[in-house]
């Protein structure tokens, strides 16, 4: 008799590895993320499928509006197809975790961490080809060779202090380092000042802890889950009606509404201020050096960073949201001061209302009103806002241009991989275009019930609904039974996205624009072959 085979231990870590180093080496970031959010979005459903719901009396909710809620929380769109007060506890905690690992803060601290170790690995290569008796191999990722008589910044400096390519990567990879563990405090900080601010005020404020008893929601579990959710800018709230049960606690709308500035539209500026305020207490010329990095502008600096901007293009981009946020209180206020949804708050709830919703338009999508009652004109400038990525800046300065045009010619230089990038790009179609061919699949999936219920699937819904999937918003019009034309006995309201009334195809089709939407930083030049005119 033949005997058994044991493999070992020792080749599966070495598969392991070999597989580890193939994704890290030779796959395109894109390939990487949408992975990435794919099995996540696959482990939430999994469980969340699994995990029992918060009553025996509650009918489990379909495969379908399973995998929805997933991709949901996983690409921080908050579109809701299940009720929110039907999940239990230990759900909502598996949701958090699936919205903790989805922000846009914490897999750009990932990407850090893996930009380290690539580097760790070049410099164990270079010191084995040094000891060998090779030259270290160029490092086209590090230094961009200059064209003509532009120099950038890092390459001048290194030829100032005359370091070589292989001290240069050394510095670089501390830096890397270093900005990897900054962006690891402020995440931590931020949630556990943010958690235990929102519990304390739970615990003193006795009307808004009667709100979660009434539902049966722990406080706990209520801190911890919107933190997470409004940091990452999901927008999933353990209630029913979101933040609307709480719009007459204002303050606690102004606990909750810093942290989507914090985790997405001013996460820019915080971090420079973070940094700065580091180098002013400790006194380590670290800190200084990431920030004269990130100066190096349009992040072309040694750490190659999207969210370290230059210190011109933060500020900059503080007065752009302060703007936007400020054109959109302008015209709620006027709009909707006395509609029906904030009758009976006080001026300064209605205040502080209105600026909660302004900040939420842009990309977490908590609201305190009804978005399907609200005027068409107020509604319009939300899909504006929805559409807008995050760091939309008017910035008139022409060196900033410059700088910005330079960077990206240097960018041009580096191989024949990275032309073949910028062709693919300029293949892709644009982000608009894209929007408008998902709504047309939508309209053509859901025509049978744009045409019997025309005052819920208007095609002003189904836009606002697609935009704000892709924007990753969660901005709903909702459904409603009082606006059908031909009244159903069998509707029942219930507290859903007005996508958790659509067919299949329709949530197939959105479920796309998601992931679509969460990645769109890879096609945000898309469409560049196109000439009008």
């Amino acid at each position: 008799m033949a005997p058994l085979y044991v493999p070992n231990v020792s080749q599966y870590s070495k598969l392991i590895r070999k597989v580890y180093h193939f994704l890290l080496f030779h796959v395109h970031p894109f390939w990487l993320q949408l992975l990435y959010f794919l099995l996540v979005s696959l482990f939430g459903f999994l469980m969340l499928k699994v995990l029992p719901m918060k009553s025996s009396e509650i009918t489990t909710p379909s495969d379908l509006d399973l995998v929805f809620t997933s991709v949901s929380a996983t690409t921080m769109s908050s579109m809701a197809a299940v009720e929110m007060e039907a999940f239990s506890n230990v759900q909502l905690l598996l949701m958090t975790v699936l919205m903790l690992l989805g922000g846009e803060v914490f897999t750009s601290m990932l990407g850090l961490h893996f930009t380290y170790t690539k580097l760790k690995n070049r410099e164990t290569t270079t010191d084995d080809e040094v000891l060998e008796g090779k030259p270290p191999p160029a490092i086209l990722e590090l230094v961009v060779t200059p064209k003509d008589d532009v120099v950038p910044a890092a390459a001048q400096a290194q030829k100032e202090l005359g370091l070589n390519k292989n001290e240069h990567q050394y510095s670089y990879t501390s830096n890397v380092r270093l900005l990897t563990l900054v962006v690891l405090g402020y995440i931590a900080v931020v949630h556990l000042a943010g958690y235990t601010l929102m519990f304390v005020y739970l615990s003193v404020v006795a009307g808004a802890r009667t709100v979660l008893s009434e539902k049966k929601i722990s406080a706990q579990t209520f801190s911890i889950f919107t933190v997470v959710s409004t940091f990452a800018n999901c927008g999933f709230v353990p209630t029913n009606e979101g933040m609307i049960s709480f719009r007459s606690f204002p303050g606690l709308l102004l606990l909750v509404f810093p942290h989507v500035l914090l985790g997405n539209t001013l996460f820019p500026v915080f971090l420079r201020l973070a940094i700065w305020a580091l180098e002013r207490i400790t006194r380590r010329p670290l800190f200084g050096e990431l920030l004269r990095e990130g100066a190096h502008g349009n992040n072309r600096g040694p750490v190659w960073y999207d969210h370290l901007l230059p210190g011109m293009h933060a500020r900059f981009l503080a007065l752009t949201v302060a703007s936007f946020t400020a054109v959109q209180m302008v015209l709620f206020c006027a709009m909707e001061w006395r509609s029906d949804g904030l009758r009976e708050l006080s001026a300064f709830q209605k205040l502080v209302a209105a600026l909660f919703m302004s900040v939420n338009s842009r990309h977490s999508g908590e609201m305190v009103v009804d978005l399907g009652s609200v005027s068409r004109a107020l509604l319009v400038l939300y899909v504006v806002m929805m559409y807008l990525p995050s760091y939309t800046t008017f910035l008139p300065l022409e060196q900033h241009h410059r700088q910005r045009q330079s960077g990206e010619q240097s960018d041009d230089k580096m191989g024949k991989s990275r032309s073949s990038n910028s062709m693919w790009q300029k293949l892709l179609m644009s982000p608009l275009s894209c929007m408008a061919i998902f709504v047309l699949v939508i309209c053509i999936t859901e025509r049978r019930q744009i045409a019997d219920d025309p005052l819920n699937f208007s095609v002003l819904s189904i836009i606002v609904e697609v935009v704000s999937a892709y924007g990753n918003v969660g901005f709903s019009t909702g459904y409603s039974c009082g606006r059908q034309v031909r009244p159903d006995g069998t509707c029942r309201d219930a507290w859903v996205g007005f996508s958790g009334k659509w067919s299949t195809e329709g949530k197939l089709t959105l479920m796309v624009v998601m992931f679509y939407g969460r990645l769109k930083k890879f096609s945000m030049h898309g469409g560049q072959a196109w000439m009008l005119g």
